[in-house]
């Protein structure tokens, strides 16, 4: 099927989050022939858009790709871009990014410090585990995503899956309510559609939601169950760990017949952050009231005299599991941040020896610019 320049159609852009700030941004561009569309999913460079010429298979242009230094310059999903449709065909080039109201990171499994984004301009975080046994429900494993959420700039929600195999709901919930207070918590079953009406009320028109959590808590479940339908592919989970099979293998928006958009991501078993430290105060709002009661104000809360952190957890008031973990995500930013300005020193570094180079073959050869 090709695309015919007549039968574009603007209207279906607010059904996918389009608004007046990245109509702003658009105009501002002046790339002729462009239009706004939205990544709604990427395999190996290769992108799918939708745009108001419905669905378009897309590629970043060359000029794109050789301005682009870092990985989080190309898109991802959930990202507006401006494309230049191929009139034709029903393919279309990627001219570039529009600015990102938020954006969801971590970095790069390994040892390289790269930005990984998950997903871009959403609004909610919903942060799902599963109450079906093993470990599929980790209270540090919350707390990692809920310092990514507040570094995107998103609104965290956790979702607490498979209640119908759980025989102590509340007892669950009031964990949760212990490491994210004012959180919203929502306890449902995908397989029985319970407590799905608490979700569908955040996923009102042209609203993004991102499922993010462990292989086997039941995203892809979940996003069935509020489509109606079994588009997205589930599998079984292991009966040794109730682990899940990585069924969902990319990342991609979908949009649901009554108003709203959500996307699908595969398992992640490795959360490495990506944030500043000073998103730990608000994944960790409790010791961080603490210590603004310690004798120290550089306190570590290890060893020091009065430190008020150290006196909670004697109290019995702070398991001492949490300022372990606070602790050691505390010391991953520090690492990253120290990992990071190394990174651009060395860039710095690199592109003035080139520069120099290049100076003092022009000094040389005076007529490399004719």
């Amino acid at each position: 099927m090709r695309i015919n320049a007549s039968e574009y159609q603007p209207d279906i852009l607010e059904d996918l989050g389009w608004d007046s700030c990245f109509q702003k941004h658009f105009q501002a561009l002046t790339i002729p022939g462009s239009v706004p569309a939205r990544v709604i999913s990427e395999s190996k460079g290769s992108f799918q858009v939708h745009s108001g010429y419905g669905t378009l298979a897309a590629r970043v242009s060359g000029r794109m790709r050789y301005l682009a230094r870092e990985k989080e310059q190309y898109p991802a999903v959930g990202d507006w871009v401006a494309v230049k449709p191929l009139i034709g065909e029903r393919k279309g080039i990627i001219q570039v990014v529009l600015p990102r109201k938020s954006k969801f990171s971590r970095k790069v499994a390994g040892e390289r410090t790269e930005e990984q984004i998950v997903s871009a301009n959403i609004d909610t975080v919903f942060i799902v585990s599963s109450l079906d046994g093993g470990r599929n429900f980790n209270l540090r494993r919350i707390e990692r995503y809920l310092t990514l959420a507040w570094s995107s700039g998103t609104t965290p929600v956790i979702v607490l899956n498979k209640v119908d195999l759980c025989g102590d709901v509340d007892m669950y919930i009031r964990s949760v309510e212990s490491i994210a207070p004012g959180i919203s918590i929502h306890p449902v079953s995908a397989k029985r559609k319970l407590g799905l009406g608490a979700l569908r009320r955040y996923l009102t028109k042209g609203h993004t939601a991102a499922f993010l959590g462990s292989s086997g808590v039941g995203k892809s479940a979940l996003i069935n169950a509020l489509l109606g339908v079994n588009k997205q592919e589930t599998g079984e989970v292991r009966e040794d760990d109730r682990m899940g099979r990585h069924t969902t293998t990319r990342r991609e928006l979908i949009l649901l017949p009554g108003g709203g958009i959500v996307i699908d991501t595969p398992g992640m078993r490795e959360i490495q952050l990506w944030a500043g430290e000073e998103y730990l105060k608000e994944a960790f709002q409790d010791i961080e009231a603490l210590a603004e009661q310690c004798h120290f104000s550089d306190c570590s809360h290890n060893t020091e005299i009065g430190c008020a952190v150290r006196a909670a957890i004697v109290r019995g008031e702070l398991e001492p599991s949490r300022l372990d973990s606070y602790q050691k995500l505390q010391g991953e930013l520090k690492y990253l941040a120290s990992k990071e300005e190394h990174g651009t020193r060395l860039y710095e570094k690199q592109k003035w020896k080139k520069i120099a180079k290049w100076s003092k073959e022009l000094q040389n050869r005076p007529d490399i610019l004719l």
